[in-house]
């Protein structure tokens, strides 16, 4: 079973920028397609990004194409989450999220979910 954490998020004025991160443990991420999530307050948890540890196409919300960008680390089993020009609407929960299988970006096609890590972006 793998095991993720999630860390980085943090209160950031608007313009800013965060990297959340995502680490695995129990097992690597080789075989497993990695995704951002994120939920608001009173909404539903949505699909960020997306991509295979293996390679191949990212995916990215509309919402936060061009500002966001996932990236990994092979050494350290980690993904990432840069976000750019933050704006206060990407203010949520974030999630890290993985799949055994292609990439996929509906919350329900993932298997194991981090704990969250709050971002807080002030107008």
């Amino acid at each position: 079973q793998v095991q993720l954490i999630e860390s980085g998020g943090g209160l950031v004025q608007a313009g800013g920028s965060l990297r959340l991160s995502c680490a695995a443990s129990g097992r690597t991420f080789s075989n497993y397609a990695i995704g951002w999530f994120r939920q608001a307050p009173g909404k539903e948890r949505e699909f960020v990004a997306a991509f295979h540890w293996r390679g191949g196409p990212t995916y990215y919300a509309d919402s936060v194409k061009g500002r966001f960008t996932i990236s990994k680390d092979n050494a350290k089993n980690t993904v990432y989450l840069e976000m750019n020009s933050l704006k206060p609407e990407d203010t949520a929960v974030y999630y890290c999220a993985t799949r055994v299988g292609p990439v996929a970006t509906m919350v329900w096609e993932y298997d194991y979910w981090g704990q969250g890590t709050q971002v807080t972006v002030s107008s």
